[in-house]
This record gives structure tokens, sequence and C-alpha cells, in this order.
């Protein structure tokens, strides 16, 4: 296998499918990566907290500061009870505390895990110091405006993790966007099987039929150590459109970029805004039939850039040739994807549910730049499949989550043969759980397939 991952692979179903290996990623995988457990913004003075629960593991984190986080395990260190416990219902719990008491015996921690009260202390005879009685400590950092955790002691500064996603994800101002909307639900399905639902674009022809008539959009992946990022060619002179920014083809690019961005917005309510979708309809009165592409484009953004400037939204400057290599999303290992645009963002993230390997936590939030002091103010909201707010698009992907998580377990499936081209970020996303699990690596499909001839005969 060449270290690209430009070489056919295929996978094997252990990672989807084996309760053995579910309960080994608790270890080996999520007490060892970084993991973006909320925004910025969601603790907006000293005080402010959320829990980020993974498996057996709670995670308390707390603004101590004007631009400063502690994060630590959610749990008294006196006799093992949850801190703060998570409303029924709740995707997890967050508020405002000035300490943090325990419901058991009443030991209480301030905002840095000191505990600052232990009822009848003299008990213990001067045994309780302030290093066996303080919260066991997790590292936390931001970037993007996101909060990131990392409960090993020992792993790299999250800025070296997150790179190179972090440079290039860097000139999109993600931290300055504020959320639309943001909702989580409960898949059939591996935490895996949902991510690999969104980090291709192969898929896009068949379940998203309808997008067939805006144009052949061809897609790409590409791995990047870690991380991987998608995107769609583009002719040279429209380097843009490999990201977010895509131009309809056909007869007419004014008629169908129109048509294109109204249903974009109208069936997912992410990937694109109001703005944009109102300078495009207005190409067909402000340019020729005969435009060329490139003017299209051209007019087109520059028309939405002044228009959202003109309410108070800045657009970030990016250069055509990184817009182009940023893609249209990035897979940050192993279970954040961000699809970044100039203004917008639409994210994925998920992870196990127990440790059935047929369970998975799913949230999708999109994110928006506004105009300051117009930002919405948004909750997680459980939405079911069937929720009609999903609109339509994200419902077909949702639905083959399911019935792909039944097939991995099929006698006549020997494994995923993910795409040299168009899904290189699901094999790159096996080769790095490789890494973590000891198993598991993708394998060359030449090879494989010698060995189940040489098996036959």
């Amino acid at each position: 296998m060449t270290d690209d991952l430009t070489a056919p692979v295929t996978i094997g179903v252990e990672a989807y499918i084996s309760e053995k290996y579910a309960r080994a990623e608790r270890d080996r995988l999520w007490r060892k990566v970084w993991q973006q457990v909320g925004r910025v913004e969601d603790l907006p003075k000293v005080g402010s907290y959320l829990t980020y629960d993974i498996l057996d593991d709670s995670i308390l984190v707390v603004r101590t500061g004007s631009d400063t986080f502690a994060a630590h395990h959610n749990v008294c260190v006196h006799r093992g009870r949850r801190l703060v416990d998570t409303p029924a219902g709740a995707k997890s719990a967050c508020g405002h505390k000035k300490s943090f008491v325990c419901g058991f015996h009443g030991w209480t921690y301030d905002h840095d895990g000191n505990c600052i009260h232990i009822p009848e202390r003299a008990d213990w005879r001067g045994a309780l110091t302030p290093e066996n009685t303080h919260l066991t400590g997790v590292q936390v950092d931001t970037w993007g405006g996101w909060i990131w955790i990392n409960m090993d002691p020992a792993a790299e500064p999250l800025r070296d993790y997150l790179e190179p996603a972090a440079t290039m994800l860097d000139p999109f101002n993600l931290a300055d966007m504020r959320c639309k909307w943001r909702k989580w639900l409960h898949f059939q399905c591996n935490w895996k099987v949902a991510m690999e639902a969104f980090n291709e674009t192969y898929h896009v022809a068949t379940t998203h039929p309808q997008f067939n008539k805006f144009g052949n959009f061809r897609g790409w992946a590409a791995a990047h150590g870690k991380h991987s990022n998608i995107g769609y060619d583009a002719p040279k002179d429209l380097a843009e459109t490999k990201s977010k920014i895509r131009l309809g083809t056909g007869a007419d690019a004014r008629v169908s970029t129109a048509e294109m961005q109204l249903y974009t917005l109208e069936e997912t309510n992410a990937t694109t805004t109001r703005t944009l979708v109102d300078a495009a309809l207005r190409l067909v009165d402000e340019l020729p039939e005969d435009a060329p592409a490139d003017q299209v484009l051209s007019h087109w953004l520059s028309s939405a850039r002044r228009d959202d400037e003109a309410r108070g939204v800045i657009w970030p400057t990016i250069d055509p040739e990184h817009l182009a290599n940023s893609g249209t999303a990035w897979q940050i290992f192993p279970n954040f994807q961000i699809g970044q645009g100039l203004t917008t963002a639409l994210c994925y993230s998920a992870r196990p549910h127990g440790y059935d390997p047929d369970q998975c936590i799913f949230e999708a939030s999109c994110y928006e730049l506004y105009p300051k002091d117009e930002e919405p103010q948004t909750e997680w909201v459980y939405a079911p499949p069937d929720d009609p707010n999903w609109r339509s698009v994200l419902p077909q992907d949702f639905s083959n989550m399911a019935a792909v998580q039944q097939g991995m377990k099929s006698l006549g499936f020997r494994g995923p043969k993910p795409n040299p081209y168009m899904e290189r970020s699901t094999a790159n996303l096996h080769r790095n759980l490789a890494e973590y699990m000891g198993t598991g690596a993708p394998r060359q499909l030449a090879s494989e397939l010698e060995r189940e001839t040489e098996t036959q005969q």
C-alpha cells in the first residue's frame, strides 16, 4: 500500500461490528486522542461549564478566565460519584456554578478542581492533602472556536495534533461563526459508519440524485497524516469551485447556480446563506445569457460579498488556490468533520453509545457569520431521523446507515473497498485507527484477491 493510499485497498469489518474492538477503543483510542466537546461561546463567563461523555468517562469543562478553561474528570475523588449529572433526555449537562458540590457527601470543588470543603475533614487526621483531593485533570485547549479535550497527559499539543488541517482552515475564521442550528440523535450503526456517510462525495450521485440536474460534479479525497479532506474537481480557471463555492453547470450557469443555491438552502438549511442565494437569483438579471462561467462565478461572489458587507458581515479573504485546496470538508481524526465555507460551516461528529458496536450518538451543527449582536441563541435539540426539521437531504444520508451496519455482518460481505480517488478519506481513517488499535489496517485489494483465489483453489 502506498503512503498516500492511492492504491486500491480493502478494510476488515472488525472495526464496525466487533464488541471486543468497541471495548478496546476506550483505552486505545478515546483516552488518547483530542476530541471536540463544545463551542467557546457556550461558556460565556467564569463558572460556565459543560460536560462531555464518552463511554465510561465524563469530562467537566469550566471557564476559569476571560480566555482560560479547566477540564477534569467529572467524578468526586471521595467515593467516585459523578459531580454533575446529565439531565434525563439531554445530550450533556451545561450551566453556571460558583463551585461544584458532590451530591453524595458534600465534598466541594472550585473551578480549578481544588477541593475547598470536606465535611468532618478532621476525621482523616491530616491524610487528606491538596494533591490527593484535587479533581483529576484533563488536557484542554481551543481552536477554531471549539473546545477540545485529551485524557492523555502525554498527548501532543492540540495545534500539533490538528496540523495540517489547522493551517488550511485558519483563514476561514471559524471562531467568528455562530451556531445557526444544532441537533443530535441516536443511530443504529457504528460511529464509523455514521462518519463515513459524510466523509466522501462518491455517494452524492446515487444518494442525492436531485443534485445531478445541477451538474456532474466529480469528487476527490486526500489524506493528510491523521486527517483527510474532500472536494470537487474543477477547471483551472474555476479553482474556487473545488470548495463549497460551486457553480451549476449546463447551458446557462446563471440559472443552474441559482437553482442549486436555492434548493440547497431550502432542503438542507446549511452550506449556503440567504445572501448567497439572493445574489445567485439576481444573476439572470445582471449578466447576459452567454456570460462565461468564470464571469458568472466572479460576479456572483463579489455581489454577495458586497451585500454581506453592507449588513455587517465581513468575508474572510482567502487566496483562490488555498480555497481550492481546502476542499469542501476536513475530517479531523477520529470523529469530527468540518464542512467549511466562506461564511458557513456544516459539522458532524459521532461517538459510541455504550459498548454496543451497533449504536452511536450523532451530532450535526450549522454555523454562519452574523452581524454583531444578531447572532441566534441555539440549544442542542434531539431530532430523530424522521423529524421534518432535517428537511430532505440529510435524511437521505441517514437512510443508508442502519442498512450498511446490517450488511457489514453478512457472510457474503468481505469488507469495504473504498474508491481510491473519491473515498481515500475512509481508507485514511482506518489506517490511523490501526495505529491506535493495533489491528484493522487497510490491505492492498490486489493482494487480498490473490489470497482469496489461493484459498478457493
